[in-house]
């Protein structure tokens, strides 16, 4: 069943959804009064809803019946990833939206290629959370990720403060064999505490950030024996905490 994020409803029972869902309900999915969807509310409840008027500008959607979901991780896991080139960035938003990324921070890093550009931001950003929101209606996601405005290296240690726990996905650490941090971050977390994981862009961590992230009270940790992309290291670790907080519990 089509599952859409609805940000308004006009009561407890009803939602109205208009902008480009109302447009792919009507145009790609070929929908009509009586025809049933998914309905997430700004909070994360969702509920089977039927369509029960349809105007030149929104689908008024009837709740049928509130389900009891629970598709979201235990714990909230920010993804921070210094820009990558290309696609690189789309893709970790995409792929990590299903395996269950609460929030995306992408900053720059001293060895990015890409320089962020501030007069196409607001369409890059447009971008990103459009896909985050495809991805996380075909995830079956309760939960909207954000992904913020990109930061500068400084700007990410101020934002870090916030976090409960802080890893560092360093390739040294991999090449040294250790095995330990990861598994050891997870098992002392709690239900609702926050994770913050930095991943570094092509060319990897400079010494000096690499030096501040650890004075800042981050964690080094590696991600097996392999030396994985930078698009491919945040799915390794989201994989391994979906694996940990929820098919061994």
């Amino acid at each position: 069943m089509q599952r859409y994020f609805v940000k308004y409803r006009a009561n407890e029972n009803r939602f109205l959804i208009d902008a480009e869902d109302r447009h792919h309900l009507l145009k790609v999915m070929r929908m009509g009064i009586g025809d049933e969807i998914i309905c997430v509310d700004p909070e994360g409840k969702s509920a089977i809803c039927k369509i029960a008027e349809i105007t030149d500008e929104q689908v008024v959607a009837d709740v049928v019946q509130w389900k009891d979901e629970h598709s979201e991780l235990p714990v909230t896991i920010t993804i921070a990833s210094g820009l990558p080139k290309g696609d690189k960035l789309e893709w970790i938003i995409q792929k990590g939206t299903e395996l269950g990324a609460h929030e995306f921070l992408p900053f720059s890093a001293k060895r990015s290629i890409v320089k962020w550009d501030d007069k196409k931001s607001a369409k890059k950003l447009e971008r990103w959370q459009k896909i985050a929101k495809e991805a996380a209606e075909q995830s079956h996601r309760s939960y909207l990720p954000e992904v913020e405005h990109p930061v500068s290296f400084k700007g990410l240690l101020e934002k870090a403060q916030s976090y409960h726990h802080k890893l560092v996905a360093f390739e040294e650490e991999s090449r040294s064999g250790e095995v330990s941090t990861l598994s050891g971050t997870l098992k002392k977390m709690q239900k609702g505490e926050t994770l913050l994981i930095v991943f570094g862009p092509e060319g990897g961590l400079s010494e000096e950030e690499v030096h501040a992230l650890k004075e800042s009270g981050f964690a080094l940790c590696g991600l097996g024996p392999r030396i994985l992309r930078t698009e491919t290291a945040p799915m390794y670790a989201l994989a391994a905490i979906s694996y940990h907080f929820e098919l061994l519990r």
